[in-house]
């Protein structure tokens, strides 16, 4: 193969799944080609362990994966090679700097979903996206040792873009801010973020950095994108991310990483493209 990519790191949602948060039979189909040709693969992700699971277990992912952005590197059996926790100092700051806005809170701690409501918009697919239910609390007192991630939800993205703004202004160097959707605000610990993800992962593979090839879709991935030896959007993915990557797929929708396993990764064309009408 000419490109020399030796391994594909995938994000998940908005990436490896479709809207419905499944991974067609394409998308299997091809991850099985990429893995018959000798390359590895793995999956990254803003979900938690639990989220992540129902694919390793269909796509037999026994290799090392990201959770958390990276925050929590683990594999299928339970090994857990790296974690790392929010400072608890930026996580009372962050609910102090949120105070009484108009967003929902969520905490991800012990590998449980901890919420200020069940109710909202996002929560079904939250549900979807972690395997889980949420635990509905009233205080986050207990919780703030020990977050892997805290997300502030809201539809209001001029809210959720300021509110981004004063915590990164103050915690910006000492943990991982980010919207992995327009209406996610996440904070994962400062490793917990995916340019650092993948870096642990090549290394747990063994494989370099060059040699390694990452596709994703919103700002969150696009650490590990420039990071990448081969970078690939997802045609659902907005232009910054776009701007950073060497190709561009399909859709998510539209078995975008099917395509992109067949197209970039398996046949080494390393000229810039798009599967974009």
């Amino acid at each position: 193969m000419s490109s020399g990519i030796k391994l594909l790191v995938s994000d998940v949602d908005g990436t490896l799944v479709d809207k419905e948060k499944k991974v067609t039979p394409a998308t299997v189909d091809a991850v099985k080609r990429l893995k018959a040709a000798g390359l590895g693969f793995t999956i990254i992700s803003a979900r938690p362990r639990s989220g992540m699971m129902p694919i390793a277990e269909l796509l037999g992912i026994d290799e090392p994966m990201g959770a958390f952005n990276g925050g929590i590197v683990f594999k299928r059996d339970g090994t857990v090679i790296e974690h790392h926790m929010i400072d608890v100092d930026v996580v009372r700051g962050a609910m102090e700097i949120v105070g009484d806005a108009p967003v929902d809170t969520w905490f991800f701690a012990d590998d449980v979903w901890y919420a200020s409501t069940d109710q909202g918009g996002h929560v079904g697919s939250e549900r979807k996206a972690s395997a889980q239910d949420p635990v509905i609390v009233s205080d986050f007192s207990d919780l703030l040792a020990k977050a892997d991630k805290v997300t502030f939800v809201s539809d209001d993205e001029e809210l959720l873009r300021d509110l981004h703004a004063k915590v990164a202004a103050k915690f910006d160097t000492q943990a991982t801010i980010v919207q992995s959707q327009t209406y996610y605000l996440d904070i994962t610990p400062v490793a917990g973020n995916k340019g650092s993800g993948i870096e642990e992962l090549a290394d747990a593979f063994g494989i370099s950095l060059t040699q390694t090839a990452a596709i994703g879709d919103q700002a969150n991935d696009i650490a590990m994108l420039k990071r990448a030896g081969l970078a690939i959007a997802m045609g659902n993915a907005p232009q910054n991310v776009r701007d950073v990557v060497h190709q561009i797929t399909s859709a998510n929708d539209a078995d975008g990483v099917a395509h992109a396993i067949d197209t970039f990764t398996l046949t080494g064309d390393t000229a810039r493209q798009s599967w974009l009408p």
